[in-house]
């Protein structure tokens, strides 16, 4: 088994910035996209960005140009630079990890979620 912790967060005033990390307890442990996900308070959980191992990334429309995501594969970390904050990145922060063993068999690995606030 394997498990992310993130780390980071916290509070901030609009167009400041964040950064969050995740690290996997174990670097053998493969993660084909990892990404972070966030929940604001009575929405759903969305998909902020996601990167590949071989580097390549995917935004939502809403943090384009703003937030920066960033992996080391070695290391089996991921990180989220949050730049230009707005009140509407608040929530709740999920690290995630996907693994696929085989066709049709795959498994999403979740941190146990850390809190962003931002203020105006």
């Amino acid at each position: 088994q394997v498990q992310l912790v993130e780390s980071g967060g916290g509070l901030a005033q609009a167009g400041r910035s964040l950064t969050l990390s995740c690290a996997a307890s174990r670097r053998d442990f493969s993660f084909n996209p990892m990404g972070w996900y966030r929940q604001a308070p009575g929405k759903q959980r969305e998909l902020v960005a996601s990167i590949t191992t071989a580097g390549s990334t995917n935004y939502a429309e809403s943090v384009k140009g703003r937030f920066t995501i960033s992996r080391d594969n070695a290391k089996n970390t991921v990180g989220l630079q949050m730049n230009n904050l707005k009140p509407e990145d608040t929530g709740v922060y999920y690290c995630n990890g996907h693994v696929s063993y085989g066709p049709g068999l795959t498994e999403d690995y979740w941190g146990q979620g850390i809190q962003v606030t931002v203020s105006s």
